[in-house]
């Protein structure tokens, strides 16, 4: 489902970022955010802020579990943020799940380019 408020070349820009995640595509997702993004380490906590700490952050999460991220719902919020409801299911490297369901992520999005991203629980 899509809130017609929401900007659609900003919903493509994150469809784009989460398929590019899901492949593990570093760069591809690196070339659709700000040089001085700030990414929540959800896996360890608190944030990493650069393409470098992002890169490095991802490569020691996915080498201990192995996430798929969906978009499933967009809203545009009223302070220009773009909040994503996400299907998420994480496994370990032996294919157990250890986490599966939806979370909010909510983006801000200036001149085109992922600036941050924040992670809120559906409750």
């Amino acid at each position: 489902m899509i809130d017609q408020h929401s900007s659609e070349k900003d919903q493509q820009l994150i469809r784009t970022a989460y398929n590019a995640f899901n492949d593990r595509d570093i760069d591809a997702i690196l070339k659709l955010m700000d040089p001085k993004v700030k990414w929540p380490k959800a896996w360890e906590g608190d944030y990493v802020v650069g393409h470098e700490e992002v890169r490095a952050y991802w490569k020691r999460q996915w080498a201990e579990i192995n996430p798929k991220v969906t978009p499933i719902r967009f809203t545009k919020r009223e302070d220009g943020s773009l909040e994503v409801e996400v299907d998420q299911l994480v496994k370990d490297l032996e294919g157990n799940v250890v986490f599966d369901g939806k979370v909010l992520h909510v983006h801000l999005i200036e001149n085109h380019l992922i600036k941050q991203m924040d992670i809120e629980s559906m409750e």
